[in-house]
């Protein structure tokens, strides 16, 4: 009786933690959308939203709190600490609150979904050496999810980066021809491409924000390459720091660099459409191929049972 209630405590309280972690992301993508909207009519903000600063709902809280205790215990060491904010940056989650969310998040489903799970067997017709594997299985499923969404969350950024990046820098080409400095012109192109392409919007306002405290220019610039390691970024920060440097031309390595990055996202959409055709040789010959032959000979099957059944 005692473990039944355990269990159906656990389930509530390990429902409410899920619920409301995607209840507060899904109200802050809500929101980043709804002040896009704004943007995009005038009349928005003029810094974007922080997704991560955003966690309303309770059980997030909780949540978050639970992974920031645990980071800052001491469990776990500050290399891995710094690794993990460095992925979490890479996705486009910073601040303290993605790194507390990520841990909480991992330490609740690593203990939450085997207990679940051990609770709802319990009593069952499995034998124990499977109840126990699957209640392992559940402990690792538990605590390799954020990795997994984390990775599909870096995935989706990075593309969106890649996506991005060669309008910015057309524009960043126009309001250097127009006259304006470094500093200027990236806070520029950050506030006017942030309605279509609020990823690349979001690096450029950060690097703008160094640029403006930092002495050095370059420190902002490889900070730009390192936040998502990404090598068109990296290159970019290079242009940009080798013209600071030794004087080249701005304008024209940039177009010049804003050509070569399209001509790649060109070769990779021919590349991919390249293997179109081998890709659907499978479904052609699982789906399709039988159909044709069933349409084919069909009606020739048919006559012979006829004939067969006559004679």
């Amino acid at each position: 009786m005692n473990l039944t209630l355990l269990g159906l405590a656990a389930i509530g309280w390990l429902a409410a933690a899920g619920g409301g972690t995607v209840l507060a992301l899904a109200l802050a993508r809500q929101r980043r959308v709804r002040l896009r909207l704004d943007v995009a009519r005038g009349r928005g903000p003029e810094q974007p939203p922080r997704a991560t600063e955003e966690l309303r709902a309770l059980p997030a809280r909780l949540v978050a709190g639970l992974g920031r205790l645990i980071a800052q215990s001491g469990v776990l060491p500050g290399r891995t600490l710094a690794e993990l904010e460095q992925t979490l940056s890479a996705a486009g989650l910073r601040g303290a609150n993605g790194l507390a969310l990520f841990v909480g998040a991992k330490i609740v489903l690593f203990a939450g979904l085997p207990l679940v799970l051990f609770v709802v067997l319990h009593g069952g017709t499995m034998r124990p050496p499977l109840r126990f594997m699957a209640v392992g299985a559940a402990a690792l499923v538990g605590l390799l999810a954020p990795d997994f969404a984390v990775k599909q969350a870096r995935g989706r950024y990075l593309t969106a980066l890649q996506r991005g990046l060669p309008d910015a820098l057309d524009l960043l080409v126009i309001c250097t021809q127009a006259g304006l400095g470094l500093e200027s012109a990236i806070a520029r192109v950050a506030e006017e491409i942030r309605a279509a392409h609020p990823a690349i919007a979001r690096e450029l306002e950060a690097t703008s924000r160094e640029l403006q405290i930092t002495a050095e220019s370059r420190l902002a610039l490889e900070s730009l390459a390192r936040r998502t390691g990404i090598d068109s970024l990296k290159r970019l920060a290079a242009t940009l720091t080798q013209s600071l440097q030794y004087g080249t031309p701005l304008v024209a390595a940039l177009r010049s660099l804003s050509a070569e990055l399209r001509q790649e996202a060109l070769t990779r959409f021919e590349e991919r459409a390249a293997r179109l055709p081998v890709m659907l040789t499978l479904p052609m010959v699982v789906f399709i191929l039988p159909c044709v032959f069933i349409i084919v000979g069909g009606p020739a099957v048919m006559r012979i049972m006829a004939a067969l059944h006559h004679a």
